[in-house]
């Protein structure tokens, strides 16, 4: 149900049901002033310079100007209107900037905030001036703002969704209907809480205005509203500040990011066959696998960038590695035994490190990368997996259950020196050492989740090899598909993965 601004303009503050059970937020907070939807404003933070909010009953129009010096980082200065909710909501509005010349990093947003201090909890979609659109949010009341960038620039219509503890953003341009924007995230918010809208001139010697229009904002009943799909988004997040962006958004299911050596392109799998993307995004080319076309997310690229293995199961359905041009063109089989699953080259281009399974036990095993006699580089009983090695080939890292959970460890490349390097409360899978050797990144399950499946909460961490500690680059809802083979940028600074969105209806 959409809420129609003209229809209730004229209610009484307060809450009432409206049709399909659906509650309805107050429309003003006094006999004066007339907020639409909303029940009260407020400048939010440091504002030299007042907002103000102008809502126009004849069309639905808010006119709200704003100061403040950002919305980022700790604390937050703005002019925000807004109404108290709980539970599931969805809040959408076209957006515009009526003034051309504005500062380029000014923020018109759609907001969910769990309290009015400057430092408070909040996500927000939140359209720039320049057309950037990012999800934006605050983890904990004090913490430092991060965000995940649309890959469409300037949308004429956003859209903010709640569904439990996952917020979304969606985006349309004119003419369109609303679609995800490929960004969730999971984050708590205590209720009741503020949603509303907002505006930061980005000048706090100075004020900027915004309109929203054909705004909606629908109260979703408990129990309604389930996910209808699951859609896929390739993203990037850098390791300095952790903000992150969405490169390419589809409703096909795609897997397993490898950067290519000279940054230029991602390689990807989905539906069987592997696809090539540039790194700014636009359209997935095929790579031509041959009469491989059951590849699995089990891919990557030589060290010089001139050869591609993959793991396919055309023949029987047992997995088994290939090794092919860059270019595409016939793969050429490496491992004669089923199942194999690639996850590693060694720095001179000489070796292949992968899991197997043989009589009932996976365990890691090495072949020439030209192919011949497979060794087996580990014994222990239960489940070792996803072996990379080291950008100076002194080690192989690879993760390993024989202590309960599964933890990273490594090991010589000849097998020899097996030491666990994790030792924590999460299950720890897919370890990929950067190019520089400083840092290992690997993903993170909860202690519960046996296996790596799809569909779960979890973290992309990083080990820092200098001083052993851990930090947390992202989560998101994924598993299975998001890291399962290297995917560092060649200059170390990025993580390419892919992250799942579920759709509502």
């Amino acid at each position: 149900m959409v809420v129609s601004l003209a229809t209730l303009s004229t209610c009484a503050a307060g809450t009432f049901t409206g049709p399909w059970g659906l509650q309805l937020y107050s429309l003003r907070t006094d006999s004066t002033t007339n907020l639409g939807i909303f029940s009260g404003q407020a400048d939010i933070g440091n504002v030299a310079r007042a907002g103000s909010v102008h809502f126009d009953p004849s069309n639905g129009d808010y006119l709200i100007t704003g100061g403040g010096e950002n919305m980022w980082f700790t604390n937050d200065a703005f002019h925000f209107v807004w109404v108290k909710m709980s539970g599931d909501l969805t809040l959408a509005a076209d957006i515009k900037f009526p003034e051309m010349k504005g500062n380029p990093h000014r923020k018109a947003c759609l907001i969910i905030r769990q309290s009015l201090a400057p430092d408070s909890v909040y996500a927000d979609v939140a359209l720039h001036g320049v057309g950037l659109t990012a999800l934006q949010y605050r983890e904990t009341a004090g913490d430092t703002t991060h965000e995940i960038q649309s890959d469409v620039s300037g949308p004429t219509r956003v859209g903010l969704e709640k569904h439990g503890d996952y917020v979304t953003m969606s985006v349309a341009a004119a003419g369109e209907a609303l679609h995800s924007a490929g960004a969730m995230y999971r984050i708590q918010f205590q209720e009741p809480f503020y949603v509303g809208l907002g505006v930061c001139a980005h000048d706090n010697r100075t004020s900027e205005r915004a309109v929203f229009s054909n705004v909606e904002l629908k109260s979703i009943p408990a129990g309604a509203g389930q996910p209808t799909m699951i859609e896929s988004a390739l993203e990037t997040v850098e390791v300095a500040s952790t903000d992150r962006q969405v490169v390419y958004h589809t409703r096909d299911h795609i897997e397993a990011p490898n950067w290519s050596q000279d940054g230029k392109y991602f390689l990807f799998n989905s539906k069987g066959r592997i696809y090539q993307l540039p790194v700014k995004g636009g359209t997935p080319e095929l790579l031509d696998t041959g009469s491989q076309a059951q590849c699995n997310n089990d891919h990557g690229l030589s060290p010089d960038g001139k050869r591609f293995a993959i793991s396919d199961q055309t023949k029987d359905g047992k997995s088994r590695i290939y090794v092919l041009p860059i270019s595409g063109g016939k793969p050429r089989l490496i491992t004669k035994f089923a199942p194999s699953y690639w996850h590693g080259w060694s720095p001179d281009g000489k070796t292949l490190a992968y899991c197997a399974e043989r009589n009932g036990e996976f365990d890691v095993y090495t072949t020439p990368a030209g192919g011949g006699k497979e060794t087996r580089l580990t014994t222990a009983p239960g489940l070792d997996d996803g072996p990379d090695y080291s950008p100076d080939g002194k080690y192989i890292y690879f993760n390993s259950e024989r202590t309960g959970l599964m933890q990273i460890w490594h090991m010589k490349p000849d097998g020899s020196d097996q030491e666990q390097v994790t030792t924590d409360d999460y299950n720890n899978w897919f370890a990929h050492p950067s190019p520089n050797g400083r840092w290992i990144v690997f993903l993170s399950y909860a202690r519960a989740v046996k296996g790596h499946p799809p569909g779960q909460d979890v973290m992309i961490r990083l080990l820092s090899l200098a001083n052993g500690k851990i930090q947390i680059l992202a989560k998101l809802y994924g598993g299975q598909g998001t890291i399962n083979v290297p995917s560092w940028s060649p200059d170390s600074r990025s993580i390419a993965f892919v992250s799942y969105q579920m759709v509502y209806p």
